[in-house]
């Protein structure tokens, strides 16, 4: 049995060395013959492998896809060696249109722009060039049919995030997506009322 799990194991280094992107959870069963609790088992087991022994790889687990990455710690060095810039951040109204859109995808521009108060065209450009949002379809019932977009893996990589449900919960607003300030002041206004 121990032969076999060290075989898995080497066989899902192999794989996800290959891919070098994501690769699905029911692919990986696929390719070695598994069901998924033992392919999990496996990726878990790697991924606790790596990150116990300190190794200069990880394993990470994004909506059912694994990948191999290299460990965060490293990169300095990894971007010294191959003489990457670091990436520039983020500006401010790049981050509130990034927001906006994982919080309330799939959505459009035009809502984005609506929320903001400013037109948004730029900046959303600027985050499908770096890959961290995508197009999605169209809003067919809409005249123009305006575009959609949401977040992409390349965003949960970005944020170390395993899934949306990862993201903080907005302030301010219940788990409807509607705005709890208003409420306080509703309630507030019938107790004036009231008394």
């Amino acid at each position: 049995m121990l032969v076999e799990k060290k075989e898995l194991e080497a066989a899902v280094e192999g794989i996800l060395f290959a891919a070098g992107e994501p690769v699905h959870i029911d692919r990986i069963c696929l390719a070695l013959g598994v069901d998924r609790k033992k392919a999990e088992r496996t990726l878990r087991s790697l991924e606790g492998y790596y990150a116990f022994e300190r190794r200069g790889v990880r394993l990470i687990c994004m909506d059912n896809t694994w990948q191999m990455c290299s460990a965060p710690e490293y990169a300095d060095m990894i971007r010294r060696a191959f003489e990457i810039r670091k990436p520039a951040k983020l500006s401010q109204p790049a981050l509130e249109v990034l927001a906006i859109i994982a919080y309330y995808q799939p959505t459009t521009r035009a809502y984005v722009d609506q929320v903001r108060g400013v037109d948004s065209a730029y900046t959303v450009g600027l985050l499908l060039d770096r890959k961290l949002i995508e197009e999605c379809g169209r809003l067919k019932d809409q005249p123009g049919r305006p575009r959609l977009y949401r977040t992409t893996k390349n965003f949960l990589r970005s944020f170390h995030i395993s899934s949306l449900e990862e993201l903080p919960p907005l302030p301010g607003v219940d788990e409807g997506g509607h705005l709890r300030l208003e409420d306080e002041k509703q309630q507030d206004a019938e107790e004036d009322a009231g008394t």
